[in-house]
């Protein structure tokens, strides 16, 4: 056994995914010799102002020693890491990390990745696991290898999907649930109770991986030719951000462009091509699938506010 405060360990991250589990190691009292995040984003209209990441300013908050590399090869960073002494490294939505940074400490390194792997792997599982419709999914702490996403597996821990479920909700979810893996994960390497098993073992023979590739505006397209529950689905995968959006036009002719972030799957029959808007100018907005409609609920316009669709209806009611 291994003391917490013998463990010197590195943490990387950047977004507030990974300050929950940051926080959680700091507030258990481990030993975290260092963080290691990415450069300040420079934001505005010019970007000219500069801002940290969430995982810089809670280590700042906790006056932690800090590392902002731009090249994860550098020989400066290289030598700035080693002089922490790690002797265990914890990757928590960073970037991919070369061997050389990997490799380094005597215990591993480890990620946290929010998905159930082998599943999704990729840059975006939490959205794809929504898309597709899963009522499972997770958090998992694997050993850093070669491939992205397919080192051996430490520890898992399983959430049900709801239906109401959106992006939103479930990152918050995992986000408190990798906190408390992570942890698990190190005590675990501590004690010396981890036995990881390889990714191929932890999947039925012949079960088709899903990956979870990353989002691009086109990705956020809605394909109203889908069935009414995968465009439900799609919709809050992506709630609330990036969001999915869709450009239709109405019968009175007018193209309308707008982001989808809350819908109702309604099986209904008609007799309509996909993606025909129907509304009654003031309470409802339909769009129409194979199956039934998408009911929608809240939306928002290029350059407006994100309104719930009957106000949305108040003010464009007359170009339906």
């Amino acid at each position: 056994m291994i003391r917490k405060e013998d463990l010197n360990i590195v943490f990387m991250g950047t977004p507030d995914f990974a300050v929950e589990s940051l926080r959680a190691l700091v507030e258990g009292g481990y030993r975290v010799a260092g963080v290691v995040t990415m450069p300040d984003k420079p934001v505005g209209k010019h970007q000219s102002v500069p801002q940290a990441s969430a995982v810089k300013r809670y280590a700042l908050s906790q006056h932690l020693p800090l590392l902002q590399p731009d090249n994860l090869k550098d020989g400066d960073f290289l030598e700035a890491l080693r002089a922490w002494n790690a002797a265990l490294q914890i990757v928590v939505a960073f970037r991919m990390l070369p061997e050389v940074v990997w490799a380094m400490p005597r215990l591993g390194t480890f990620n946290l990745h929010a998905s159930l792997l082998p599943q999704y792997r990729g840059a975006a599982p939490i959205n794809w696991a929504l898309i597709n419709g899963e009522t499972e999914t997770g958090v998992t702490t694997f050993f850093l290898a070669q491939a992205i996403d397919t080192g051996a597996i430490i520890a898992q821990a399983k959430t049900p999907v709801a239906e109401t479920d959106n992006a939103g909700s479930l990152h918050d979810r995992l986000m408190r649930m990798g906190a408390d893996l992570v942890v698990e994960t190190v005590d675990a390497i501590r004690d010396g109770s981890a036995n990881p098993v390889a990714q191929s073992e932890a999947m039925p023979l012949r079960t088709a991986l899903k990956p979870a590739p990353k989002i691009f505006k086109e990705t956020c397209r809605i394909d109203w030719n889908r069935s009414a529950k995968e465009v439900c689905d799609f919709i809050r995968g992506l709630s609330p951000y990036p969001a999915a959006f869709t450009e239709l036009m109405t019968e009175k002719g007018a193209a309308l462009t707008f982001k989808i972030f809350e819908a109702e799957r309604m099986l209904l029959p008609h007799g309509l091509p996909p993606g025909r808007m129907v509304s009654d100018g003031k309470t409802f907005l339909n769009i129409s699938t194979p199956d039934g409609f998408v009911g929608v609920k809240e939306l928002q316009q290029a350059g407006k506010k994100r309104m719930p669709a009957g106000d949305f209806l108040r003010g464009n009611g007359h170009l339906l």
